[in-house]
């Protein structure tokens, strides 16, 4: 049964604005306490490196949508133990602000095991990313719409 971690955070910027931000993935070690560095080239169908507090993992990029979506499917040791689909989703909210949505949805046989532990880490974590992205973000764009 897939087990879901779902957060969302309002970012006062437009898309494209926390599109750059988040594609900058070689600034990452300077802003992300999640995501802690992430490399390769970033495509659909391409194997990516993503470090995270404890652990690297090399998932397949599944969708990369420019201002919209960047999605990747990972797993631990074979497929169908422990799968995480992660996902940030960038929606305009029309008014010149943008959610982010930041999820993971987990299959496999071991998932009741870390349920537990996905909630108490990976969620905070998830949070702490979301809240350090929308800082970064609203602090980039300022600058670019404050006048000289």
């Amino acid at each position: 049964m897939p087990f879901h971690i779902f957060t969302r955070i309002r970012i006062a910027a437009p898309q494209a604005a926390v599109w750059k931000v988040l594609t900058d993935f070689a600034a990452y070690p300077d802003w992300n306490p999640f995501v802690q560095q992430l490399t390769g080239k970033v495509a659909a169908g391409e194997r990516i490196t993503v470090h995270l507090p404890g652990m690297t993992f090399r998932p397949l990029v599944k969708a990369v949508v420019p201002d919209k979506e960047l999605r990747w499917l990972g797993y631990l040791g074979v497929p169908g133990l422990f799968d995480g689909e992660h996902q940030f989703l960038l929606e305009d909210n029309r008014d010149g602000t943008t959610t982010f949505i930041h999820s993971e949805t987990f299959n496999g046989l071991l998932v009741p095991l870390f349920r537990a532990s996905l909630l108490k880490k990976t969620k905070p974590g998830f949070e702490a990313m979301n809240t350090a992205l929308k800082q970064r973000v609203e602090k980039y764009y300022e600058t670019l719409i404050s006048p000289l």
